[in-house]
């Protein structure tokens, strides 16, 4: 493999865990930021109220959204193995 074949694969590397990672963390981030401002206005300081809700809503994400990242990284699978036969 050349550079330029190398700096493809790990572009579309990145390109695959961003659309996979992106989901999670932007409901993640919706969900912390809504429940600190929840805790802001109430003025309830408990750890559980933060942590729970955003593991629920991680797990509700990651099987809604898993079919879609099953297919991506079949994808970028199948693109570099073609890469590795092709030589």
């Amino acid at each position: 493999m050349t550079g330029p074949e190398v700096l493809d694969v790990a572009r579309d590397a990145l390109t695959t865990l961003l659309l996979i990672s992106a989901p999670v963390l932007v409901v993640t981030l919706l969900v912390g930021l809504g429940i600190s401002l929840f805790q802001a206005l109430t003025q309830i300081q408990e750890m559980t109220l933060t942590f729970v809700p955003k593991l629920i809503a991680v797990v509700v994400v990651l099987l809604l959204g898993l079919p879609f990242m099953g297919q991506a990284l079949g994808g970028f699978m199948s693109r570099l193995a073609d890469r590795i036969i092709s030589g």
